[in-house]
């Protein structure tokens, strides 16, 4: 392969965005990605603890995967780093493989990512049904919400468990520890964030809509601390729960991990592909809609892939596209992904300057932060419009939900996949069907009804609608069968094999059939299935002459 074919299959959206790129783009960007750096630095810091990790290695996955996201990637604006959806699946890997067989599934699930890409199967993601996408990302932003009642109440709680009923016992049994000014501190920060919000909306087309435009988690986030530091709180903060954060970042390093436990692993690390995939895609075409631009699937899932090898390695954790800072990015007037390059680098900046002051940070604050971004992650209408949609929706997307709050995410995927294909071919199969052709239709059948049958079968005849070829095996009793294949468009397998047992149902009878209509794909898989070689040599001598003449005018097409 040379240097252009490899090009073609992996090229970065970077190089074709510095195609005319000037100063005042630059200007933009990097006003856009200091500020996006300003809203990742709470998130990324509250979903590595949400997910049982120090919060450094959500600032070192933003800084190092969200720098390889944006100059590798197949989107202009996209946003890569922690994100809320992996929080539940991350604290289910650390609490039960521990931290070496995160890194790596993390890191195995960076290279099906990127074999995905290479492969070109970026676009099969969009295949996945909106119910099963809506129910697991409803049903994930419950249980972040849930993972964070502990800081929200301040429970002392020595280790949260990683499932549904033993998240609810912990908290239960524990409720007596709550602590008070935590909860005042939490539900202070929540109130801020929510009237921040709705204020920041009514600047938006006034003089002061710069100071509407400063992030509302950034505002709470500082006035959290200030108020710990000033009242010496009796709260936990980052300080005294991980001892503050690095002022550098991590050397590159091996972890030990044993093949005992790693090799459970295999549904871990599907998940997490089959999850970052789904997230950066859609985060992908979000930002396509709001610029009017169309991404690469393929190039950003290599990306993704590169970014999720790499990152674990250096005290990372899984990252994917974020929807939330894509559009920060977007609305502050990113045009690249230099923008996306320079929210890294803003991030490395406040690491390497402002590390100590994170230590004073309550983990109250963090928890309310996280309480209202997995509110606004959820879509709760759809619960509402459900009784708009037919019942298989209905059931597949709170199947999804129910599964993926009680159990685990792996499984309601896997179950909402299924359910949504067993209902697709249910409605497909009730769309094919076969039509008895009789005189009113064709005229020409008059006076030799008794001697041909004639069939027309509309649709896809695939392994689900088979039956309407076994039904026509069974209702023969004419000489001359004529199926009409014209209005189907799609033909399998099985299909191709029920025509064939048709033809030695009738041969045993004795009864001449006549196939006509083929054409397009049915055509080909006749062909290559040998169908239309078991049709040859049946001649029409034997017939009478008018009954030939009523075959080729309703079969003009011949076989």
């Amino acid at each position: 392969m040379n240097w252009m074919q490899a090009t073609h299959f992996f090229r970065p959206r970077l190089l074709d965005s510095m195609q005319g790129y000037d100063r005042h783009r630059w200007v933009q960007d990097v006003g856009a990605g200091m500020t996006v750096g300003v809203v990742a630095l709470p998130l990324a810091m509250a979903f590595a603890i949400a997910s049982g990790l120090k919060p450094e290695a959500g600032l070192f996955t933003a800084i190092i995967a969200g720098f390889l996201i944006s100059a590798l990637g197949g989107s202009r604006v996209q946003i890569g780093g922690p994100a809320g959806a992996f929080i539940v699946i991350v604290y289910g890997i650390v609490e039960r493989y521990g931290l070496a067989n995160l890194i790596l599934a993390t890191a195995m699930s960076g290279v099906l990512l990127f074999f995905m890409g290479l492969f070109r199967l970026g676009n099969l993601i969009r295949f996945i049904p909106v119910s099963v996408v809506i129910g697991f990302t409803n049903g994930i932003a419950v249980l972040i919400m849930l993972s964070q009642i502990k800081d929200f109440l301040g429970l002392k709680i020595a280790s949260m468990p990683a499932d549904f009923f033993g998240i609810l016992h912990a908290l239960w049994h524990h409720l007596h520890s709550a602590n008070l000014a935590a909860l005042l501190l939490a539900l202070a920060s929540l109130s801020l964030l929510i009237g921040w919000l709705r204020m920041s909306r009514r600047l938006a087309d006034t003089r002061l809509q710069a100071i509407g435009a400063v992030p509302g988690s950034i505002i709470a986030l500082v006035f959290a601390t200030l108020v710990t530091w000033l009242l010496s709180l009796p709260v936990e903060t980052i300080g005294s729960k991980f001892g503050g954060i690095p002022s550098a970042l991590p050397a590159f390093e091996w972890p030990a991990f044993g093949w005992d436990s790693a090799r459970f692993l295999l549904m871990p690390t599907l998940t997490l592909t089959l999850l970052g995939a789904i997230e950066s895609l859609l985060c992908a075409r979000i930002a396509d809609g709001m610029t009017g631009d169309r991404h690469n699937p393929n190039q950003e899932l290599m990306a993704q892939g590169i970014a999720n090898f790499v990152t674990p390695f250096f005290g990372g954790m899984p990252a994917t596209g974020t929807i939330a800072r894509t559009v920060t990015n977007i609305k502050s007037g990113g045009t690249t992904p230099i923008s996306g390059m320079v929210h890294a680098l803003t991030l490395l900046a406040v690491v390497l300057v402002a590390a100590p002051l994170a230590a004073h940070i309550p983990l109250a604050a963090l928890a309310a932060i996280l309480m209202f971004v997995a509110w606004n992650m959820g879509e709760w209408r759809e619960f509402l419009l459900l009784r708009q949609y037919r019942m298989p929706y209905r059931v597949t997307l709170l199947a999804v939900f129910f599964l993926t709050v009680v159990f685990d995410l792996t499984v309601a995927v896997e179950v909402g996949l299924m359910a949504a294909c067993l209902t697709f071919i249910y409605r497909i199969s009730s769309l094919s069907r076969c039509e008895s052709v009789g005189q009113r239709d064709h005229p020409i059948l008059a006076g030799h009804q008794a001697h041909i049958q004639a069939w027309r079968v509309y649709g896809a005849l695939f392994f689900g609608a088979v039956k309407l070829i076994e039904d026509i095996e069974d209702k023969i009793s004419t000489p001359v069968v004529v199926v009409d294949l014209k209005n189907v468009i799609y033909v399998d397998s099985s299909g191709a094999d029920a025509l064939m047992n048709l033809i030695d149902t009738c041969r045993k009878k004795e009864v001449r059939l006549i196939v006509c209509g083929l054409q397009h794909q049915p055509l080909d898989i006749a062909r290559r299935s040998g169908l239309l070689l078991h049709l040859d040599g049946q001649l029409e001598a034997d017939l009478p002459s008018g009954l030939q003449k009523a075959i080729g005018l309703l079969a003009p097409q011949g076989q």
